[in-house]
């Protein structure tokens, strides 16, 4: 793993002949995931046990660059995967494929994958066939609704049939794991590595260089966050979601609603023709990282189906309204500081208009302590690698 151009890589500690003990290939594909490994790969870089060569599949091209650019990471080899129009079996079959290649060839003493996405599932599966142990980060997360969310539910599921070591982020995650079988020694709770990525991005801000995007973050109106783009939304879902939006912008002048929209055609065919011409809605492509974090400190509330979201807001103090039927992230809900919606025009537009007009509503939902995470998830995570394959003692657990 080397640093781009201009960027600095994270140092081993200084010391005669370093010679790393284990190879550990680190895969993913997607914006969320570069965000939520690259701690993870850092604190690899920066072990004395460890050598990490990362891989990627580009499942999300455009969205996955700017990730790695930000966090100073630069793949050892990539698959390219991304097409127009590409099919869920279409990245699956040529992310194993090429996984396969890759690690066989490699022959790491570890794979480390994250989260649900289908390149998680595949990487996982092809260090199953090339007998591999698959690290997985963020572990045990469950609706219990395997078609929500689709196809991501069942691919964590299928992860933890193929993992030997379970980084959960909670307790609750743990418990998940614990009640499907999964032997204790086996699961290590970590905390979510998203709160030590959102605290690098603070802490390495620099001043907004779009005009456009600093005139947003200084806008004096009161500021809704949007994301949406759940395969299972697609749709009327998602048509819901954007008359909303319309209804609480046309009635209400003084809120601002931003909306990075992804890049599928699907998305943006069924939001924007219903928030066109508007003024006080600005849909804009996806953002940066750090001028993300910059909106999300930023707003009043945040609307989204995001999952990484759903974890980074509460850092932030930012109440989070959750665009599904259910949610595997329950300990935010718990909390208090966020709540699931659905997609319901009606339901979208009462759960907004009570946070903007109620201002005891709001503070209640302003997150005081984050369930998530303390920013050392990525430090566990590496120590419990360690200890999984007898170079350390297992670490203390987050809780």
């Amino acid at each position: 793993m080397a640093a781009r151009p201009g960027l600095v890589a994270p140092a081993r500690p200084a010391a005669a002949s370093v010679r790393p003990v284990k190879r550990v290939a680190v895969v993913f594909g997607t914006r969320p995931e570069a965000i939520k490994l690259a701690p993870v790969v850092h604190a690899l870089a920066a072990s004395p046990h460890f050598e990490p060569r990362v891989h990627v599949t580009a499942q999300h091209r455009s969205m996955l660059d700017p990730m790695l650019a930000f966090f100073g990471i630069e793949p050892d080899s990539d698959l390219d995967l991304n097409r127009a129009g590409q099919t869920l079996t279409d990245v699956t079959a040529g992310a194993l494929a090429g996984l396969t290649a890759a690690l066989h060839a490699e022959r790491p003493d570890a794979v480390v994958v994250q989260g649900d996405t289908t390149t998680a599932f595949a990487g996982a599966l092809a260090a199953y066939y090339e007998r591999i142990p698959v690290a997985h980060v963020e572990a045990g997360l469950r609706t219990g609704d395997r078609y929500s969310p689709f196809p991501e539910e069942i691919n964590r599921r299928l992860v933890s049939q193929l993992a030997t070591l379970h980084l959960a982020p909670t307790q609750a995650a743990a418990a998940n794991l614990f009640a499907e079988g999964v032997a204790p020694a086996a699961v290590v709770v970590t905390g979510n590595t998203v709160v030590d990525a959102l605290q690098w991005a603070l802490a390495h801000r620099s001043p907004l260089a779009d005009p456009a995007l600093a005139a947003l973050v200084e806008d004096p109106r009161r500021l809704l966050l949007v994301t949406a783009h759940r395969r299972e939304s697609w749709g009327e879902r998602l048509r819901e979601i954007g008359r909303a939006l319309a209804d609480l912008a046309a009635g209400d002048p003084g809120l601002l609603v931003v909306f990075p929209i992804h890049r599928n055609a699907v998305v943006r065919e069924a939001i924007l023709p219903a928030v066109e011409g508007l003024e006080n809605v600005r849909v804009c492509e996806p953002l940066p990282y750090g001028e993300f974090v910059a909106l999300l400190e930023r707003a009043h509330a945040v609307l989204t189906d995001s999952g990484g979201i759903q974890e980074e807001a509460p850092t932030l103090g930012t109440p989070v309204l959750v665009l599904r039927p259910a949610t595997e992230r329950p300990e935010a809900v718990h909390h208090g500081s966020s709540l699931v919606i659905g997609t319901r025009r009606e339901e979208i537009v009462s759960a907004v208009r009570r946070l903007l007009d109620d201002p005891a509503a709001h503070a209640a939902m302003v997150a005081r302590r984050n369930p998530y995470g303390d920013g050392r998830a990525a430090e566990r995570c590496v120590a419990a690698l360690a200890a999984h394959l007898g170079l350390g003692a297992r670490p203390e657990e987050f809780s």
